[in-house]
């Protein structure tokens, strides 16, 4: 990272690495060009963000430009619900028939390679909340997929989804993994939070191992652990079949638990408090994030609020910055 940054420089970037949402991203970046020392050694950066920034842009205004058409559907996905994770691969994992058995979609399933071409988004539900499953195309060095990482960028996790009983399953993790590598994206086995790297566009991804079509395998326990012998790759693991449902009820809580999913409910005063659809935050998450997911007029008003749950005793007052527990009901005062 070139030296002598501005806070306010630092202050975008910062921000561009939380951001999940597509055109707050884009002016994140815009801020991030506009604060940046015009210098010699910043002149890469500068360019990488320029083109970052006309990436997104056509991405992203494509369909309003006069109802032009688009050349196909959109790689760049808003997310959705609790969170949002992609299912990678190699080809013939059985990926795409995993998110119609996970999420009801309508993904085109077939028996030879390469059958998804762009990003098909679906919802995983478990209890109240809904993960957003990202299908995404078999990754290949021989089928190269120019945006990938433009996709990426917005996940909070990937499912890598393996056949353990291909012959060939070891050399295609490794390929995979290396064309990633190409597109400075990195997968790791831990979901704590990730060290910021240098390279502001450098993605570091929670990944979990899922290891599908095992009920087609006699000894699963014994081919996953040889893989990861073979491989080196100390993801956590499940195996599952997508043919038989086995294994995949495991996947929501695993999930739940692990990225710290917080369901709050909100009332108005007086009234009972809405148990239909609860706002989704993450662990150490306050108050004032409730209110910003409610309404930026509502964030900007708050004075305080009253909560019941874990998190206090039933109608404590607090402030913006307290912190709330699962289940957490919210009352906001402006």
């Amino acid at each position: 990272m070139p030296a002598n940054l501005s806070p306010e420089y630092k202050a975008a970037e910062a921000g561009y690495r939380k951001a999940r949402d597509p055109r707050e991203r884009l002016d994140l970046l815009r801020e991030m060009l506009r604060t940046i020392p015009k210098h010699k050694g910043t002149d890469h950066l500068q360019a990488d963000i320029k083109r970052r920034i006309k990436e997104l842009s056509e991405e992203l205004e494509a369909p309003a430009k006069g109802g032009a058409a688009r050349h196909g559907p959109s790689i760049v996905i808003r997310p959705e619900g609790a969170a949002q994770l992609a299912l990678i691969g190699p080809p013939n994992t059985g990926k795409s028939s995993l998110h119609v058995r996970l999420t009801g979609s309508h993904a085109h399933v077939a028996p030879y390679p390469f059958t998804t071409q762009f990003p098909e988004p679906g919802m995983m539900p478990y209890e109240d909340v809904h993960f957003e499953l990202l299908d995404l195309p078999a990754i290949a060095p021989e089928h190269p997929i120019p945006w990938i990482a433009a996709t990426l960028q917005t996940v909070d996790g990937c499912l890598f989804v393996m056949d353990l009983a291909d012959a060939a399953c070891v050399e295609q993790a490794q390929a995979v993994h290396r064309v990633l590598a190409e597109k400075r994206v990195a997968l790791t086995g831990s979901w704590e939070q990730a060290p910021l790297e240098d390279d502001p566009f450098a993605l570091r991804i929670p990944t979990v191992l899922i290891a599908n079509k095992s009920d087609a395998i006699t000894n699963i326990a014994a081919e996953l652990e040889t893989f990861r012998e073979l491989t080196g790759l100390a993801y956590p693991a499940f195996c599952v079949s997508a043919a038989t449902g086995e294994g995949l009820e495991a996947i929501g809580p695993w999930l739940f638990r692990t990225l710290g999913v917080v369901r709050v409910y909100t009332k108005a005063p007086g009234h009972a408090a809405d148990k239909t659809l609860p706002f989704t935050l993450r662990r150490g998450q306050t108050v004032g994030d409730v209110a910003r997911l409610v309404h930026k007029d509502v964030a900007d008003a708050l004075r305080y609020a009253r909560v019941w749950g874990h998190s206090g005793f039933d109608g404590q007052q607090v402030g913006r910055e307290h912190a709330l527990a699962d289940g957490d009901i919210v009352e906001l005062h402006g």
